[in-house]
């Protein structure tokens, strides 16, 4: 077992609640949508990030504001959702990372009542910048963005809230969790780092 499995399996350091989840095999829905609130586009990568002599355009790694939310089978959605949101490193993206790493597969597997977020970061590009999400209240802007979602798709009643919120990432993440912890304006239960804790430790 990874040690990544192990520590998505334990988050919230809680007991999982005992409910009737599905085999492990059976698929998770799976909601895409764009939110203001991501990363990218952001005027400080307008012009695209050089990086070892190679220009990373704007247009082809500062542009997708994509977020997806993948929801276990066995979700009992309450008056607040637990969230895990994970964060990618260099030279990846939210399907690469998913796939990869097999997150989808061992989220699911951990049979916690929460969902997990992976919101777009830098593209497919050498870079650990967290674009707007460095910015006051937007990661607390970002997580209305997935209640939203989550109501709008009929998964979540009126009225529900956001739960606990876990941090995690791997690698370059390091950066866009840092200031997520300075300034994103909503509390974080946990942060997991996977080789991730270069800088920016007086963050933590």
């Amino acid at each position: 077992m990874t040690k990544a499995c192990i520590a998505i399996m334990l988050f919230f350091g809680l007991p999982a609640p005992i409910i009737a989840f599905g085999q492990t095999g059976n698929a998770p829905k799976m909601l895409r949508f764009t939110s203001a609130h991501t990363a990218f586009p952001d005027a400080k990568r307008t012009g695209g990030h050089l990086y070892d002599s190679v220009l990373y355009t704007a247009e082809d790694h500062y542009n997708d504001s994509t977020v997806m939310i993948i929801i276990p089978q066995g979700l009992v959605p309450g008056k607040r959702v637990d969230m895990v949101f994970w964060f990618h490193g260099w030279r990846n993206n939210i399907d690469t990372a998913a796939d990869f790493y097999g997150l989808t597969r061992q989220f699911c597997a951990s049979r916690k009542n929460a969902v997990l977020v992976l919101a777009e970061t830098a593209k497919n590009a050498p870079d650990s910048y967290g674009g707007k999400l460095e910015q006051p209240g937007v990661f607390k802007n970002l997580v209305t963005d997935v209640m939203t979602k989550l109501h709008e798709e009929g998964i979540t009643r009126n009225k529900a809230r956001p739960g606990n919120i876990v941090l995690a990432g791997h690698s370059g993440a390091y950066r866009i969790i840092a200031y997520i912890l300075q300034n994103g304006q909503v509390p974080v239960r946990e942060v997991f780092l996977f080789d991730a804790l270069y800088a920016e430790i007086d963050k933590y």
